[in-house]
């Protein structure tokens, strides 16, 4: 009997009828022997609904009462959840993430999860129940609900997965699986089969939905296998064929991984690039500038620093859009001044484009390839950034399709290259 964490995205909750074909498929696991426990997300569109109602009482929402608010979406959702399953005849109990309970700091709105104690859920698991829990909320030292940032129900099920020792958590999703690139805008693309963790954490964090980054990190850190699959396909289809159709993430590289140098591109229109020009070429003045832009709990992204010039230097940096007022008051108020910026400019017209893939490591010329491919379509390239698996490039955002299009061409990501265990 296998201990399995299953975690269901709005969409996949986001109407009745989905949310009794979620109890369908959550009862054909338990029916098969399996422990299960469940995070559901909020249904589709209602945690934009209550931060709405939110800012329509306030500009400015107290962090905290915002938690507070934002959390009862997916205590309806769980609650709904263990009415449909119980309704099939499977034994079922809901727990929201104070009463696990799921402990976090006190970030709110972005809280980190800090420990979850699992005695309870094995209480009601040894008794043959599936244990639905809140996804994306926990409780701080205090005994106030906090919630993990957007997204922080893939979280809240691959921390549940590594506290309790499951042997697999499966992330059911609107989509089949970890694509080369999206397919929206490359119709050619593939569903990977199989995928490195560290690929996964990279394609995450340069813009791919399928998982929040937190997520990967999480379960790489503590080694907890993972599976990306659609909710939408038929509940009652077998197991064996359902965990064949979506994409593991694995830990390591073995005979199942996609054989490619490049495995997928990565694409986020969500970019700002600031510039400050004619900064004085002096030690410390990067900290200078970004400083102050951490100390706003301000995540920055690529940097940039061109050579020395009669002493002064242009120091460009990105972050994301949502952080583009701040970033600019803090620059234009306090930076910019300090450190005797000639000019502070803003540029939101960008967009940030990657490759990946593990097996860059071992092979030379990629990003030549990468570079050459932008070259021959037109496309400037305003930024780099690379890594041992990775290189991306800031490019102007109407360009965007036209390079990943371009790219994923270039390196044959339309083409099947999965070498089969009999190979």
């Amino acid at each position: 009997m296998s201990l399995i964490v299953q975690k269901y995205g709005g969409t996949s909750m986001g109407s009745v009828d989905r949310i009794k074909n979620v109890a369908r498929r959550v009862a054909k696991w338990h029916a098969a022997g399996h422990q299960v426990i469940v995070v559901p997300s909020a249904m589709s569109g209602e945690t934009n609904r209550l931060l709405t109602l939110a800012n329509d009482i306030t500009s400015d929402p107290d962090p905290r009462e915002q938690d507070m608010l934002a959390a009862t979406g997916e205590q309806a959702s769980s609650a709904l959840l263990a009415m449909a399953l119980i309704a099939e005849g499977v034994p079922a109990r809901s727990f929201t993430g104070w009463q696990v309970p799921v402990r976090t700091d006190s970030s709110y709105t972005k809280a980190r999860i800090a420990e979850i104690d699992g005695d309870s859920i094995r209480a009601e698991l040894d008794a043959g129940r599936v244990v639905v829990v809140t996804g994306y909320q926990g409780i701080d030292e205090h005994g106030y609900i906090t919630t993990l940032g957007r997204g922080g129900s893939d979280t809240s099920a691959v921390a549940m997965a590594a506290a309790l020792g499951a042997d697999e958590c499966l992330i059911f999703t609107d989509v089949d699986g970890v694509y080369t690139t999206d397919p929206r805008v490359v119709p050619q693309a593939r569903r990977m089969r199989v995928t490195s963790f560290e690929e996964m954490l990279e394609l995450a964090s340069l813009g791919s939905k399928i998982l929040q980054i937190r997520a990967v990190e999480f379960a790489g850190k503590f080694r907890v296998p993972l599976r990306v699959l659609s909710s939408l396909t038929d509940p009652l289809i077998p197991i064996e064929e359902e965990t064949e159709s979506g994409t593991l993430i694995t830990f390591e590289e073995d005979s199942q991984m996609e054989a490619a140098v490049v495995s997928g591109i990565a694409f986020s229109r969500d970019e700002t690039k600031f510039s400050l020009l004619g900064v004085p070429d002096t030690p410390g003045v990067a900290y200078s500038i970004l400083g102050p832009v951490a100390a706003a709990n301000i995540d920055v992204d690529m940097i940039l620093q061109n050579q020395s010039v009669d002493g002064t230097t242009d120091f460009s940096f990105t972050v994301l859009h949502d952080d583009y007022e701040r970033t600019h008051e803090i620059l234009k108020t306090q930076v910019g001044p300090a450190v005797g910026a000639k000019q502070v400019i803003a540029d939101s017209k960008v967009c940030k484009v990657s490759i990946v893939g593990i097996g860059m490591r071992s092979h030379v010329g990629v990003a030549s390839l990468m570079f050459r491919t932008l070259a021959k379509e037109g496309i400037n390239i305003q930024m780099i950034s690379t890594s041992e698996i990775k290189t991306s490039v800031v490019i102007e955002d109407k360009y965007m399709e036209l390079a990943v299009r371009a790219l994923h061409k270039a390196f044959e990501l339309d083409q099947d290259k999965y070498i089969p265990d009999d190979a």
